[in-house]
């Protein structure tokens, strides 16, 4: 499994980051994700891979529940996690990787889910659930309850 991390600022903007993708041979613009090691937990993972890969710490963070890629035949789960109130750490990338950060404006960020600009499907369902439970005013822990 993996975790998909909405990381929000003081300014309403979204942290994404952009990296190739080696199976679809192109950039994509994602929000931090990432693997869970085996034995980790879900939590602790997403909030590594947002110091990892975009250098902040959050200071507010919660599970927004699970997303589902594809049931008919992967049994993979991704966890999504949303984070605020962030500090500048410094990032700590794998060898490996090699991506940038981009700030974006959650409104810009939901159009840009809608019109196929955003293509990786965990970033589209994460960015639209940030916006619709921050728009009902339940995107606080504990919002998806009542």
């Amino acid at each position: 499994g993996g975790v998909c991390v909405a990381a929000l600022d003081e300014r309403e903007n979204l942290l994404f980051v952009r990296q190739y993708r080696y199976p679809h041979r192109q950039v994509l613009l994602e929000l931090p994700a990432g693997k869970i090691n085996k034995g980790e937990d879900p939590s602790a993972c997403g909030f590594r891979e947002l110091i990892e890969e975009t250098g902040y710490r959050a200071g507010v963070y919660f599970s927004l529940g699970e997303f589902i890629p594809s049931s008919a035949y992967l049994e993979e789960v991704i966890y999504l996690y949303f984070a605020s109130d962030l500090t500048k750490v410094g990032q700590h990338l794998d060898e490996d990787e090699f991506l940038s950060v981009e700030r974006i404006p959650l409104d810009k960020a939901v159009d840009m889910a809608l019109s196929g600009e955003i293509r990786d499907g965990k970033t589209i369902a994460l960015v639209l659930k940030v916006a619709a439970l921050k728009r009902r005013g339940q995107l606080q822990p504990g919002g998806l309850e009542g």
